[in-house]
């Protein structure tokens, strides 16, 4: 059996997927099978929620909004004792918590014909989120470290966002504002897809716990002042509150709102947009990892935010082109241009977190991350509800933009503080210079 975390140097992973998938442990393999399947679901559901409380439900977009912070503010309220739970316990356990509380919760969209109901469901959307994205980083780290893990973080997303995209295209193509059974059709067959990866986990995965034991040696305590001492861990922080806000936050909530209120498309459009951003992630990520390997991830998280400025202005420009074939080609364009940025993040962030984590930290490293995510994740919908419920669509253009300013500087701040290895700069035997 192989000795996990399995590490190898770049040079020794064969080219193309084919060598990437023939360098993975067995056990990695198992978990990257059903990630496309297992957010199927959540691709169906993610670009309607809004649109579903809205037309659907009859809330209104502030309170549609609203919900969607209160998802956010659990998943950020719980992210630290879940990730507590998953130094301790181990993360396969707390990985199946998440998918059966997000069956749950599916399942009380699904007949959120009352606010409780809906504010139930987001709560246990919630609290699997809040489980979630720490105990599966914590468990792709308990399975690959070095460049192997920076590679599996990119083909994992890009896995994910297939799922999303198909999903996405697929209940676009289905959903019928006139005819809520469709709604809560694919939120019941999302409560299903969520459960297949507990298949694995029950079973040939069962072995993996993923719960590293403290060193013992007292150097450093298994606590939350332990992680905000580690370097560079609050400017990281703060780098995925804005990141959340003016990225992942918004494409829930406020992408799918201001494309219907503002640019005034049509239901097909945004799930032509979630499945044009799957696509250019699909296609393109593997290629991004190879080139991207070596080079300052920061920098590259600073190239993401330049694609992200165009992707936003090309949304802006939709808003002053409305119910046209215009306004339909840029936001599908947006789509398309935060996906290329997506590509560039998503190898980067979480593999500086868990390079600078020890591991008996590495749940709670992972939960901090999270809730500042989820805090982000609290802010944008609010926000966006807030000022698209009053037509305020070019205000809440040039807030993003600012955003987006103010994460440039940040992105610089953390790269002065973090080292060359957890930068993901290849450094020579010993030598403390950069290759490149």
């Amino acid at each position: 059996m192989t000795t996990l975390p399995k590490d190898l140097a770049a040079h020794e992973i064969g080219p193309g997927l084919a060598g990437f998938w023939r360098a993975l442990p067995r056990e990695g393999r198992f978990l990257l099978s059903t990630v496309a399947l297992q957010h199927l679901g959540r691709g169906m559901t993610l670009p309607f929620t809004v649109i579903y409380l809205h037309e659907v439900r009859h809330f209104s977009l502030d309170a549609a909004g609203t919900i969607m912070a209160l998802l956010a503010l659990v998943a950020a309220l719980a992210a630290g004792p879940m990730g507590s739970l998953t130094d301790r316990l181990g993360a396969r356990w707390m990985l199946i918590s998440a998918g059966v509380a997000q069956s749950l919760g599916a399942v009380a969209m699904a007949f959120a014909t009352s606010l409780p109901v809906a504010v139930l469901g987001a709560v246990l959307m919630g609290l699997s989120q809040s489980i979630g994205w720490s105990a599966s980083n914590t468990f792709i780290s308990a399975l690959v470290r070095g460049p192997l893990r920076q590679r599996y973080f990119g083909v994992n997303f890009a896995l994910l966002n297939l799922g999303i995209g198909v999903g996405g295209l697929i209940a676009g193509a289905f959903v019928d504002v006139a005819r809520p059974v469709t709604f809560e059709a694919i939120f019941l067959l999302d409560a299903v897809l969520v459960l297949i990866p507990g298949i694995w986990l029950l079973g040939p995965l069962r072995h993996v716990h993923a719960r590293a034991e403290h060193p013992g040696d007292g150097s450093s305590a298994a606590t939350y002042a332990t992680v905000l001492r580690l370097p560079g861990m609050r400017w990281v922080l703060l780098l995925a509150i804005l990141t959340s806000f003016v990225g992942y936050g918004q494409f829930e909530a406020g992408v799918p709102a201001f494309a219907r209120t503002i640019s005034q498309v049509g239901t097909e459009t945004i799930g032509v947009l979630f499945a044009c951003n799957t696509a250019v992630i699909v296609l393109l990520q593997f290629w991004v990892l190879h080139r991207i390997e070596g080079h300052r991830r920061t920098r590259i998280g600073l190239l993401m935010l330049v694609i992200w400025l165009c992707a936003w202005g090309a949304m802006g420009l939709s808003g002053l082109l409305p119910d046209t074939l215009a306004a339909a080609a840029l936001v599908v364009l947006f789509g398309a241009l935060f996906g290329l940025g997506e590509t560039l993040l998503q190898p980067t962030l979480p593999a500086i977190t868990n390079d600078m984590a020890p591991d008996h930290l590495r749940g709670r490293v992972n939960a901090a991350q999270s809730t500042a995510f989820m805090g982000g994740g609290v802010l944008g919908p609010l926000a966006a509800g807030f000022l698209l419920d009053r037509d305020l669509g070019g205000l809440f253009i040039g807030i993003i933009i600012g955003g987006l300013a103010v994460t440039a500087w940040v992105m610089l701040r953390l790269e002065r503080i973090i080292s060359p290895a957890v930068n993901g700069v290849l450094v020579t035997a010993g030598d403390e210079q950069p290759v490149r």
